[in-house]
């Protein structure tokens, strides 16, 4: 398992009875996390939080704040900064277990020594964009939401970014990919985060088991002749990280076979016992 353990503005500070209790700076969050389905027996830590988010049993829920919180703060990663806002759908704007991932992205573009072009897909809020633009790459990153990439908007310039060569697309991702192999495009990188179902702008339908081997094949196609990395992360439950070696030995592997899959899970280390909150799977290819 790969952790996410070099945080200094973020905690998990405990996990348990299906939820997880969290330090975004000096604010104490309060979420659900279907992972944590061991028991917490003492949870007077429990009570005393900024905010707590409860699920509704007809799907969706609602925040709960104790005292008047900004509209959104920012938390710093190393050399990175982050708006930090809870949504309605429960997130926050990061995943802070994909540090982990962000770490992997700034270490392979700094030791490259050539100029990289990364395509970020699935792209969020943009924080894999921001690590692999503070490094020197240069960026396309595409999301079908514009909200969210507006947001990502807001983490460039937060991260002092704005002079750095990123381009920012609302479009669904399997046309865009597409569009890039007409027009004869190349990346040295692709980041991808896909969900487990989702629509794209024009209410194209995503679902993971259906699409991901589809679009990582037609990724083949405008991969650079000497392709960095290549970096998948899922949280769709059910789905081993075999999976995603299994799709990448038999598509990337097998045009360039130098190269290195792994796959594995990454995790939170949680402040109390001392326990790994798992929160999803990665597999990546690199030169």
């Amino acid at each position: 398992m790969r952790m996410s353990n070099e945080w200094e503005e973020y905690e998990c500070l405990d996990a348990g009875n299906g939820e997880k209790l969290e330090r975004y700076g000096n604010i104490i969050l309060r979420r659900p996390d279907p992972q944590a389905m061991w028991e917490v027996l003492d949870d007077k830590d429990w009570q005393d939080v900024d905010g707590f988010y409860h699920r509704s049993s007809e799907g969706g829920g609602n925040w709960e704040f104790k005292r008047k919180l900004p509209e959104f703060w920012t938390i710093n990663y190393k050399h990175l900064t982050f708006k930090i806002s809870p949504t309605n759908f429960k997130h926050t704007g990061i995943f802070p277990e994909q540090a982990t991932n962000w770490d992997f992205i700034m270490e392979k573009i700094k030791n490259a020594h050539r100029e990289i072009k990364v395509l970020n897909l699935f792209a969020y809020t943009g924080c894999a964009s921001m690590a692999a633009l503070s490094s020197g790459a240069k960026v396309v990153q595409v999301d079908a939401s514009r909200g969210m990439t507006e947001w990502a908007k807001e983490n460039m310039k937060l991260c002092h970014l704005e002079n750095k060569e990123i381009h920012f697309i609302v479009d669904d991702c399997v046309k865009f990919v597409s569009r890039e192999i007409r027009r004869g495009n190349k990346y040295d990188a692709i980041i991808m985060d896909p969900p487990s179902y989702g629509r794209g702008p024009n209410k194209e339908v995503w679902k993971f088991e259906k699409n991901i081997y589809y679009l990582i094949d037609l990724c083949m196609q405008i991969l650079s002749d000497k392709p960095l990395f290549f970096l998948i992360n899922s949280y769709t439950t059910g789905i081993s990280s075999i999976v995603l070696e299994n799709i990448l030995k038999t598509t990337i592997l097998k045009k360039y076979p130098t190269g290195h899959i792994a796959s594995g899970e990454i995790g939170l280390p949680i402040k109390r016992d001392n326990l790994i909150l798992p929160c999803g799977i990665y597999g990546y290819f690199e030169e």
